[in-house]
């Protein structure tokens, strides 16, 4: 889930009148290229969710305001004061066809979507200011140059950590570690003093407060106002986008995931019918990771988040370990560890920010 982006420059002219997405019919509309949507931040239905973000930083007394642009998927580049929301949230017609399509619509809820605003605008007042160049931004939170590790340990009890994202991702690099402390700091709702008392997390966020204190009035290092891969330039259609996107997300799934399980574990038959396949998941988790991260080399955020779908996915099968007690261990290990390899092959994972 890193948040560095190169840029790409797609041009084209300006859609010749206004379009009424919502009438178009579905052939049509996969046939459209994202540039000739005619989307735009202002006006659109993410004008109000937006706002929020500035009134929330001007509640912590910060001057800073990110610039937002509609690009494909949530990121902030590297040296730009600002962040990319993912365009299918700015009319319900294109929600909606993201949930048919991929099946999920990440930062759909007004939760998620808020969660990632103040994540993404830990990375953008990150940039905006340097802040990753101060020794004492090193010390709290370590090296931002660190190359991000395509297998990490999380440690899901760590108290060194906040818990605002899912899979523990702020132990995935220290710009991370910052952004998620960030957005934990700016969240009115998190009572990070309270919550996070005693633990280590508490010394970093109480230094992003004295830190934003500091910065609250000063004037960027960094202004640039470049918006990478904007929308209004992606000459792709829709269609040819999500075809792109179902291959490498494998949106179909659950219906692989299924046939899959059921090959790896059995169905229960009676009450006391064996361990439970999640269960069996959820101990076997450590060792599992560590075999498809050596194997594939694969992130252990894209790592995480098929094991979690598996997990999930075993529970509702009611699904149950083949064979004695005797054996089941590092076979069965194994089989699951090959196949999960094999999803993370043909895109299983998804990244979110």
């Amino acid at each position: 889930m890193p948040h560095s982006r190169r840029t790409v420059a797609y041009r084209s002219s300006p859609p010749v009148r206004a379009l009424d997405l919502g009438r178009l019919p579905h052939r049509q509309l996969l046939g459209m290229r994202l540039c000739d949507l005619g989307l735009r931040l202002p006006g659109s239905q993410l004008e109000v969710r937006t706002a929020m973000l500035p009134a929330e930083l001007g509640r912590r007394g910060l001057e800073f305001r990110p610039h937002l642009w509609l690009s494909t998927e949530w990121f902030s580049p590297d040296d730009v004061a600002g962040f990319a929301i993912p365009f299918y949230l700015a009319h319900p017609r294109l929600y909606a066809l993201e949930a048919q399509m991929m099946g999920e619509v990440e930062g759909g809820s007004p939760r998620s979507f808020s969660q990632l605003m103040r994540h993404e605008t830990g990375h953008a007042i990150d940039s905006a200011y340097r802040l990753h160049e101060r020794d004492d931004w090193r010390e709290a939170f370590g090296a931002f140059n660190a190359p991000y590790r395509r297998h990490y340990e999380a440690k899901p009890y760590s108290k060194r950590f906040v818990r605002h994202l899912d899979n523990n991702y702020a132990q995935s690099h220290p710009a991370e570690d910052f952004a998620e402390t960030f957005a934990v700091w700016l969240d009115p709702e998190s009572r990070w003093r309270t919550r996070y008392r005693g633990w280590p997390a508490h010394a970093k966020l109480a230094y992003v407060n004295r830190l934003m204190r500091e910065i609250a009035h000063a004037e960027p290092r960094v202004r640039r106002r470049e918006r990478v891969e904007p929308v209004s330039e992606l000459t792709i259609t829709l269609g040819a986008y999500y075809e792109e996107k179902r291959r490498r997300y494998a949106v179909n799934r659950s219906f692989v995931y299924e046939r899959d399980l059921k090959r790896l574990f059995r169905e229960r038959t009676r009450r006391a019918d064996g361990q439970r396949a999640a269960t069996y998941l959820l101990r076997a988790r450590p060792e599992i990771r560590k075999l498809v991260a050596d194997s594939t080399g694969a992130f252990q955020y894209d790592i995480d988040r098929v094991l979690r779908e598996m997990i999930q996915r075993s529970a509702k099968l009611d699904l149950v370990v083949n064979g004695a007690p005797t054996a089941r261990g590092a076979h069965t290990t194994q089989r699951v560890a090959k196949q999960l390899a094999q999803y993370l092959a043909q895109g299983h994972q998804r990244h979110a920010r």
